[in-house]
């Protein structure tokens, strides 16, 4: 099982709270900052990019993000002496199959789904679209999203995930655990400043789905291929100047946000239909052991040897 995979590097609670509480610190520092800045979140991205450029300050967001993955690879492998493979997956290799399929396929579904809301209120659209920038973008989020994306994927569903459920023995608590603080992360996030820390309930949900996917399946496939499709498609199609992703994209969306029972669509029928989707096609069963179970000692994963 996935959260068992944990066993096969060294365990040690300093080993475990080292990132975790490092990179907690620095999202309560950086929200503290964001409550006693001057301006708005969403004013200081304006500004800076009148000054730097909607590109540069893009890597400026997401280039950091994108390093601290290989700060986790090489913990991983330096201090725990676990491999890669089994932080990604409980198969014998991973399954790039997976990781195309979830990132095709909600890929597609955004794409899908966001020039449908383009035609059904176009007034709020502006065509953006300038074949150098865009260019630009395409290679630069090619390039950094999908790091980024890997790294919370990698620090959440995989490393706190296996190191909470082996100190826990549970499969609940780490589930949890990791779906509330992934979506508390994004609390500086300039949505939030907007809309108000009712969007932290889409942040928190989509934690949880996320969670219970890797879990089913054994894996992080699904999750780094579902992560990466929704930031990069996202990123390419449709921006506005109050979100955290502001760049050259296709659209930008001039409509004024409001906070409503929208949040929960993807919660209650996306998600859920998704799911669905994933456990006819990889046939998962014991959903209660998997989410729920008890996480087995060394031991007792010898003797079922």
């Amino acid at each position: 099982m996935y959260v068992e995979q944990g066993y096969k590097g060294q365990i040690g609670l300093w080993k475990y709270l080292f990132i975790p509480l490092g990179f907690i610190a620095l999202m309560v520092v950086n929200y503290i900052l964001s409550l006693n800045m001057t301006t708005s979140t969403e004013d200081m991205m304006a500004q800076l990019i009148d000054q730097f450029g909607t590109t540069l300050v893009f890597i400026l967001v997401v280039g950091p993000l994108s390093a601290l993955l290989f700060v986790v690879w090489g913990w991983t492998k330096l201090v725990h002496q676990q491999t890669i493979r089994s932080l990604t997956t409980a198969r014998k290799k991973v399954d790039w199959k997976r990781i195309f399929f979830a990132f095709f396929l909600w890929g597609g579904l955004t794409t899908a789904m966001g020039f449908a809301d383009i035609l059904t209120r176009p007034e709020d659209f502006v065509w953006n679209f300038d074949s150098v920038k865009f260019a630009i973008l395409v290679v630069v989020a090619v390039l950094l999203i999908p790091l980024q994306t890997s790294f919370e994927e990698y620090l959440f569903r995989g490393y706190i995930m296996q190191g909470l459920g082996i100190a826990t023995k549970n499969r609940a608590i780490p589930l949890i655990a990791t779906s509330v603080i992934f979506g508390l992360m994004h609390i500086a996030n300039p949505e939030i400043g907007r809309l108000g820390y009712g969007l932290l309930v889409f942040y928190i949900g989509t934690g949880f789905f996320l969670g219970i996917i890797t879990l089913m399946d054994d894996g992080l496939e699904l999750a780094l291929g579902f992560h990466a499709a929704n930031n990069l498609f996202g990123a390419l199609l449709v921006t506005a100047d109050w979100t955290a992703f502001q760049t050259d994209s296709l659209y930008i969306d001039t409509a004024e946000p409001e906070l409503g029972l929208g949040i929960l669509v993807p919660i209650l029928i996306v998600y859920p239909i998704l799911i669905f989707v994933f456990a006819k096609k990889y046939k998962w069963t014991d959903w209660s052991n998997k989410l729920f179970g008890r996480v087995l000692s060394r031991d007792e994963i010898a003797l079922n040897k």
